[in-house]
């Protein structure tokens, strides 16, 4: 049975962030429809970012400091699980121990030093591609959260496929792995990459092509990823779901600030 689409806003709502949604199903139906909107939820996410950065800059911050806040926002609208998961992922990989040992080692509550390297290189990627774009324009640098922020929860929906497994039995990769048609799949990032390149023509026309040059960099990186921690781990996990977001989301940010 399908469920009713509020039953799938609630799922992406209710796991992909800390905003007050009450999830109602945790079945394979209500998950599906979840990832399917999981691109809204970094729509939200990207305008509250966009917002606190804007703010700021109104009240007469540095482009840097605003660029901070919008880095900041969805990590805090996330528990910091995206980051988590890049963490205990780039420990996983940089491991190099069998997919056993290194999902045991992603489960331990501790960071090792690939997790370190990972979490501040892909900070300070973002923070300095928004710094740049607020440095170029306001609008710039507001339409680059919104849009890396929806890259990145589109990688999220791609990697829950069908023919993806999981890495493990329990867990959110498990109960999101394999859920969305990949006719769904493609829709969806049709739709992604036409919101991206709307987004862009309100700069310019070159814009647009740099919006959707972004989602696809994004997208084919975030694959990348994928392919390799399927190889590694056997499967997709929570961790991989988030190290997915915050690839895509840098590699998005890194393509809207290059000047071409």
């Amino acid at each position: 049975m399908t469920p009713p689409p509020l039953d799938g806003l609630r799922f992406a709502f209710g796991t992909l962030s800390v905003l007050p949604v009450k999830v109602t199903r945790w079945d394979r139906e209500a998950a599906r429809g979840g990832m399917l909107c999981a691109p809204l939820v970094g729509v939200v996410l990207g305008v509250l970012s966009a917002a606190l950065g804007l703010l700021l800059l109104a009240l007469g911050s540095s482009g840097p400091l605003a660029a901070v806040a919008t880095v900041a926002v969805p990590a805090v609208l996330t528990r910091g699980l995206h980051l988590d998961g890049l963490a205990d992922t780039a420990d996983g990989l940089g491991s190099g121990k069998p997919a056993e040992d290194a999902l045991r080692i992603m489960k331990q509550s501790d960071i090792g030093p690939f997790g370190v390297i990972a979490l501040v290189l892909v900070l300070l990627a973002q923070v300095a591609a928004l710094s740049q774009m607020y440095g170029d324009s306001w609008a710039r640098g507001a339409t680059a959260a919104v849009v890396a922020a929806t890259a990145a929860r589109l990688a999220l929906t791609l990697a829950a496929r069908t023919g993806v497994p999981p890495a493990r039995p329990e867990g959110l990769g498990a109960a999101v792995a394999g859920v969305v048609p990949v006719r769904g799949a493609v829709l969806t990032a049709a739709a992604v990459t036409l919101g991206a390149a709307g987004a862009g023509a309100l700069l310019g026309s070159y814009d647009i092509v740099r919006a959707v040059l972004a989602v696809a960099a994004a997208v084919g990186v975030a694959e990348l990823l994928l392919r390799h921690c399927t190889r590694r781990f056997g499967g997709v996990t929570g961790d991989v779901f988030g190290s997915l977001a915050e690839t895509a989301a840098t590699t998005a940010l890194v393509v809207l600030s290059l000047n071409f």
